[in-house]
């Protein structure tokens, strides 16, 4: 007898489809995965229900080709959840799913994790301040948290200790954390404490790793699931707690469709599971620093002393406005002391390869990448001029290739320039440098931090990679080659980002004694981001920035929704945003109530025109009141019809207005 079953599908179409399937010879059941065709092609569907009537449809229902998994994979809740995503992203809830689920076809044999000798699982007692915290959280008084602690306060201690107890009441917790390295790191450190209950699930493990972690968290063998952003998806199904470690950084949010942030995500699911949300930070989002200003949305608890005994950095800054190279007297001083007496350095740079900006001094020409509209950067090592959008390479210029002159020249300068610096004027330290260049295999970025903190290097060099959560007992020194870098990006979330990189940066050193030291290169000591965070003024920075965005109608103060035109026919980009800014604009007319903020800025070009080939224009929605502007664009871009060969991209509270 013949059975039906609906199926969603991972295509941009907000609808199940309906397949057929021999119920004697395939085993479809709601929660796994099947093989459909669809179209022309064959698509990996998920299947949500199955029924013996034969449902009433005006076309032909196919037959299911084959099942991919024996056993359910997700259930309800993850269905659920793809239907809320739907709605709140704008998306479809067959991309909410993929989103979610692994797409491995078979689970993997290998090994997935052993840590078990480490010698970071000693357990800690701890401080007053961390009792305190634990205590808080675990009343039962509120259901979110905020771990607001100075860098070196013992916030992770505070996280395990929680999530021991959610445990022992045989509940499960997912702990996020930002960086891949930082998921290495805190494996390590949990593998005793949870010993054989833990799952790791990040982008470096395989497809097929990952469907096992995936099938042994969906039985309940896990009570721990640590990961990079897509781990809030876990499917737990006796969720107790959620914790996001490093809230503020921007790598929880997703770069394409569905656009989701982690936070809320782990909000939603904390508020369909009644589990608690723990989120911490050194440098909370202003978003979160702002919600925390109502105790019932989001409770705060400082942490306001060092662990282990560290004092905060001493901190100078040094301007180099006019300086000839790239390290100021002053940094090179505090580092031959430092290296000499046997401890140990960071050099923190936010810009990868060795110059970033060809230039003709006769005409002005600037070299840029063919298909994008950003310049070029040169890649001592590999000799070639590279686009860090799409990839784009090749051989460097001597000669400008506009007006022929010679008289050219190459300027800026990243980590590999500060890496050939340093062995310059430091002939027989110890350097290692950590950027996405040299961390293409992810073995190096664990042999290069492990090397560090086993003393193995005097000197480690990079970018973002240095700055998140890293632990290292030597280190008595961090230089900031120059703080102004992420100043300088036109977005309004460019003071908050360097605000937050030289407090993590910073907080590097001096974590176990008082002799640790920071010096601040930068061409504007004067710029609030910088002073406010080298005289360690957490809150008085963010009052101010919260005041400045509330004044220009930015977030957290506005909804505020980012609607990106991309094609490869210029002209068809243009038409599409003019005639979707159209529509906006009229119901804009129509729907705001008087006096209220709700608007639309554009059709404008993106600040970086032209990706991979692709022009790029945008729309900005933003309104004070968070509800009616979605559903305004709901509306919309609902109703609109898509132009054939422009992709819009939609993205709700973006992170990146590049």
């Amino acid at each position: 007898m013949t059975q039906y079953a609906q199926v969603i599908v991972p295509v941009p179409l907000k609808q199940h489809f309906t397949y057929s399937f021999n119920p004697e010879s395939q085993n479809v059941i709601p929660g796994i995965r099947v093989k459909v065709p669809f179209g022309k092609r064959s698509v990996t569907g998920f299947v949500v229900r199955v029924s013996d009537t034969i449902p009433a449809a005006g076309f032909e229902i196919k037959a299911i080709d084959r099942c991919i998994d024996k056993a359910p994979i997700f259930g309800e809740n993850e269905t659920e959840l793809a239907l809320w995503m739907e709605k709140f992203y704008l998306c479809s809830r067959g991309e909410a799913l993929s989103a979610m689920i692994p797409n491995a076809r078979r689970d993997s044999t290998a090994p997935l994790m052993d840590f078990e000798s480490d010698e970071m699982n000693e357990k800690i007692d701890p401080t007053d301040e961390q009792k305190a915290a634990i205590e808080e959280i675990l009343s039962g008084k509120h259901k979110a948290f905020y771990l607001f602690g100075i860098t070196g306060s013992g916030k992770t201690e505070v996280f395990l200790r929680v999530a021991e107890k959610v445990i022992s009441e045989g509940r499960q917790v997912i702990y996020l954390v930002p960086e891949i390295t930082l998921t290495h790191q805190l494996a390590r450190t949990v593998a005793k404490r949870f010993e054989g209950k833990v799952a790791i699930l990040h982008s470096a493990i395989t497809p097929a790793q990952r469907i096992k972690q995936w099938r042994r968290i969906k039985s309940g063998e896990v009570s721990l699931v640590i990961g990079a952003r897509s781990a809030i998806f876990a499917p737990c199904d006796k969720l107790g707690l959620i914790i996001i470690d490093e809230e503020h950084e921007n790598s929880y949010k997703s770069g394409s469709s569905p656009r989701y942030h982690a936070r809320q995500i782990a909000q939603k699911r904390a508020s369909m599971t009644d589990s608690i949300l723990l989120m911490g930070s050194a440098t909370p989002s202003l978003e979160s620093y702002q919600m925390a200003k109502d105790p019932d949305k989001l409770f705060m608890i400082r942490l306001t002393k060092r662990v282990s005994g560290g004092q905060l950095p001493k901190i100078q800054v040094v301007s180099i406005l006019g300086q000839k190279g790239i390290l100021s007297q002053t940094l090179i001083n505090e580092m031959d002391r430092t290296i000499r007496n046997g401890r140990q350095v960071i050099l923190f740079m936010n810009r990868r390869g060795f110059n970033y900006s060809f230039h003709c001094n006769s005409c002005g020409y600037e070299l840029k990448c063919p298909h994008c509209a950003v310049n070029l950067t040169y890649h001592k090592s590999e000799n070639a001029l590279i686009c860090h959008y799409c990839g784009y390479r090749t051989a460097p210029v001597s000669v400008c290739p506009e007006c022929h002159s010679l008289d050219v020249s190459y300027s800026g300068f990243g980590t590999e320039k500060i890496e050939s610096e340093v062995r310059r004027v430091f002939p027989n330290a110890r350097i290692a440098r950590l950027d996405t260049d040299i961390a293409k295999d992810r073995n190096v970025i664990s042999e290069t931090i492990d090397g560090f903190r086993d003393g193995k290097y005097d000197i480690l060099l990079g970018t973002q990679m240095v700055a998140k959560g890293l632990n290292f007992p030597n280190l008595a020194l961090v230089g900031i080659v120059l703080a102004d870098s992420t100043l300088n990006i036109p977005d309004f979330r460019s003071a908050e980002r360097t605000f937050s990189l030289i407090v993590q940066v910073s907080g590097r050193s001096g974590r176990y004694d008082d002799q640790g030291k920071v010096v601040i290169q930068t061409t504007r000591p004067e710029a609030p981001a910088i002073a406010y965070a080298v005289n360690g003024k957490v809150d008085e920075f963010y009052e101010q920035e919260l005041e400045n965005r509330k004044q220009t109608a930015f977030p957290p103060f506005v909804r505020l929704i980012q609607i990106v035109f991309r094609g490869k026919n210029e002209q068809k980009v243009n038409e599409a945003s003019s005639q979707v800014g159209e529509v906006f604009s009229e119901s804009i007319a129509l729907y705001r109530k008087p006096d209220e903020l709700l608007e639309m800025l554009g059709p404008s070009e993106c600040p970086v025109a032209k990706i991979a080939q692709n022009y790029r224009r945008q729309i900005l929605i933003r309104g004070e009141n968070p509800g009616r502007v979605h559903t305004l664009a709901s509306k919309v871009l609902n109703s609109i019809k898509p132009m054939s060969g422009v992709y819009i991209e939609i993205d709700f509270d973006p992170l990146n207005l590049m």
